[in-house]
């Protein structure tokens, strides 16, 4: 803004010598086109999504926005328990944040609506202000912060698709007044699904003849009811201090009914050949964030806050099923999770040497998380089965304190040293185990830096060494089992560990970038983690049922390579076609040294992904096309055990008319090549044979028109 007051004044002051008689003056501001770019600027390397790029196709589902991210990609087919890789690595290696902190245990991100949102941060090397249980990255969700004066508006949509279809409204209101400003977001989505899903499931003896074959068609429907609501109050005090208090509420009702039915060509039926299951849970939310910000007249600054929440899921599953062999099958789940937990932030920035942005912070709290799990027969809910009901209490206390220091050597150098000590103390108690006690703490020394080549319009060059961890939920921990109807090495139980070790990594990336023009941007970047303590899930027979649990294997290595480019087409031609292209690719690599090979890679990680997009604007309207690509393949879980997942090929598009001033049209559609997800997994018994199973989930092209209307 310094930089444009100059011209500004000189053709203001021009045009009233020369027309000095006239009432009405014109003044000319011209901006400069170096503005500030975080992607650009900033020593931590940061990408940063805009409000625009997240509303832009229309989604109702935060996990389709961040699969259009370069070097993000979305496991399975997206929906419902998907979760976010960075680097193609799932399983808690990308950490994510809500407003600067760690996520409540039980949140998804396919419950939080993208309208909530204002930007989305993705951090690929860590930073000492973050929690350092980032080995992957950072993805940073913030919720909607800017307030404007009078702001009223309200979106209409419907999505239709072959399985599913519902309605979802969307409402923004806000103002300002003297000291307050305030600003209230509303989001409300309903769906209904229904689809059939096939499964194949076979066995080959020693030999490789095949003695098994199950054929089983598994119809479900159910639906989808989801409410968030963010208001927001800004106080700016009369010395200069501002109070932010932001709510959110998030209500998550599900229903799922799935009717499994096998039949058997080959070999012995599954105990259950005809099972129903039907499951019903209410996810409840309640986030409280109160943040205080207090400027000196040194310059320096305090940024605090308080965040309260609370939060329960409820969840009922029922099983029936007539019996093969065995007694019929009815039974009654029932299981209740809450949590209530208090953290705190706070930063302190100070500007009092020239050249260096020094700050100093901690982050601290404790989170309640009790849990039960009762299994009745329906018909009979006063008998308690052998073994009796469940329930354990968890209590999670961290704490955590850091400084950092920006410092810019020299105009084209700047450097990033922080230090960040993390601790965190577990303690577990139920009725069925031992109490679980435990406690880690990690040290993570960091290093970034940014160098601007002397000479060139914009090439720049980035390097980052980092030690981050990965500490797992306390519902990996507790050592309870959550058994299955058809038992087997491709359908085991499942029970928590409580004896394992944190993963711990050291990093390095390395970055080239070249700015030519406005908005124009090519990246090479390179990455590489050595990772201890490995921790996998691996299936083994205990007594007469498979169990898997998660287990430490040794030592792991994953390298990356990320190319990107985006630029408008007169960037490269000369034109005024208002047309934008962007492009990124995706390579990984890595390897467990406590798994035989082939394929011995880190669990779920995905060997390539890309992206291609387009947008075009000319008038009133706007459109444009997104596609991604993510590679699958097949991962050895374990000397006996390999897991495939399958190609995933997503095309997307939209278009936006604005009928007027006050209101516009989005249409968009996704999934346009129907594409299905496959996954397959098998085991290996030395002396007995091979149990394969290949699960296929359909997909259909999914529409959606908006309405937004401004009043």
């Amino acid at each position: 803004m310094t930089m444009a007051a100059v011209p500004a004044h000189a053709q203001q002051s021009a045009i009233g010598k020369d027309a000095k008689d006239n009432k009405t003056q014109q003044v000319e501001v011209r901006g400069s086109l170096e503005a500030y770019d975080p992607r650009r600027d900033d020593t931590a390397s940061k990408i940063v999504v805009n409000r625009d790029e997240i509303v832009k196709y229309g989604d109702t589902n935060l996990l389709d926005v961040l699969k259009r991210v370069p070097g993000v990609t979305v496991s399975g087919n997206g929906g419902r328990g998907s979760e976010v890789r960075m680097r193609g690595l799932g399983a808690g290696y990308t950490q994510i944040l809500l407003n600067g902190d760690r996520t409540p245990p039980g949140f998804t991100l396919d419950s939080l609506a993208p309208d909530l949102i204002e930007r989305i941060e993705v951090l690929r090397a860590a930073t000492a202000e973050y929690s350092t249980q980032s080995i992957a990255g950072t993805i940073n969700i913030v919720l909607k912060k800017t307030v404007k004066a009078g702001q009223r508006e309200l979106k209409l949509g419907y999505s239709h698709a072959r399985d599913f279809m519902g309605p979802n409204a969307n409402l923004q209101l806000a103002d300002k007044a003297g000291r307050l400003a305030w600003s209230v977001t509303a989001n409300v989505r309903h769906e209904h699904y229904s689809r059939t899903v096939h499964n194949v499931e076979g066995h080959a003896d020693a030999s490789g003849i095949e003695d098994g074959l199950r054929l089983a068609r598994l119809p479900e429907s159910g639906r989808i009811t989801m409410l968030n609501l963010s208001p927001r109050l800004i106080w700016t005090l009369a010395n200069g201090d501002s109070l932010v208090f932001q709510t959110l509420a998030n209500f998550n009702h599900f229903e799922n009914g799935v009717h499994t039915l096998v039949d058997t060509e080959l070999g012995p039926p599954p105990p259950y050949p005809d099972l129903v299951q039907t499951t019903s849970s209410i996810q409840r939310l309640l986030r409280q964030e109160v943040n205080w910000t207090h400027k000196y007249d040194s310059g320096a600054k305090l940024d605090a806050k308080l965040v309260a929440t609370a939060g329960n899921n409820p969840l009922s599953t029922y099983r029936t099923a007539a019996a093969t062999g065995a007694n019929a099958l009815r039974e009654l789940v029932q299981s209740h999770n809450s949590v209530h937990g208090l953290s705190t932030t706070g930063k302190f920035t100070s500007a009092s040497r020239e050249g260096h942005a020094l700050a100093f912070g901690w982050d601290g709290g404790e989170l309640t998380s009790p849990d039960s799990r009762r299994v009745r027969d329906y018909q009979q809910p006063d008998v308690v089965p052998p073994g009796g009901d469940e329930s354990y209490t968890a209590n999670v206390t961290r704490l955590a304190v850091y400084g950092q220091d920006e410092w810019n050597v020299t105009p084209q150098w700047s450097v990033y040293l922080g230090a960040r000590w993390e601790g965190i103390r577990t303690r577990v108690e139920g009725n069925t185990f031992a109490t679980v006690h435990k406690r880690s703490s990690v040290l993570s020394p960091l290093f970034q830096t940014l160098y601007k080549l002397p000479d060139t319009k914009g090439d720049q060059l980035r390097f980052a060494l980092t030690r981050t961890y990965r500490a797992l939920p306390v519902q990996r921990l507790v050592p309870h089992r959550f058994t299955s109807a058809n038992n087997s090495q491709t359908d085991p139980d499942s029970i928590g560990n409580p004896n394992v070790k944190p993963e711990l990594a050291l990093g390095v990336d390395a970055a080239w970038e070249h700015y030519w023009a406005e908005g124009a941007l090519v990246s090479i970047s390179a990455s590489a983690r050595n990772i201890d303590n490995n921790l996998r899930n691996q299936t083994v027979l205990e007594g007469s049922r498979w169990v898997s649990r998660l287990m430490n294997t040794g030592r792991a290595r994953t390298r990356g390579l990320e190319l990107e480019a985006k630029f408008p087409l007169k960037a490269v031609i000369d034109t005024t076609t208002s047309l934008d292209l962007r492009a990124s690719l995706s390579r990984n690599w890595s390897n467990v040294d406590g798994i035989p090979g082939p394929h011995n890679r880190l669990m779920d990680q995905t060997p390539l992904s890309a992206t291609l997009g387009a947008d075009y604007k000319l008038g009133a309207f706007s459109l444009g096309g997104s596609f991604v690509f993510k590679n699958g393949g097949e991962v050895r879980v374990s000397a006996n055990q390999v897991s495939y997942e399958s190609v995933r090929r997503d095309l997307d598009l939209y278009a936006l008319w604005k009928l007027n001033p006050r209101n516009q049209l989005r249409l968009a559609a996704s999934n346009l090549l129907c594409q299905d997800y496959i996954s397959e997994n098998s085991y290996t018994v030395a002396g007995s044979g091979t149990q394969r199973s290949r699960t296929v989930y359909p997909g259909s092209p999914v529409l959606r028109a908006t309405l937004e209307m401004k009043f």
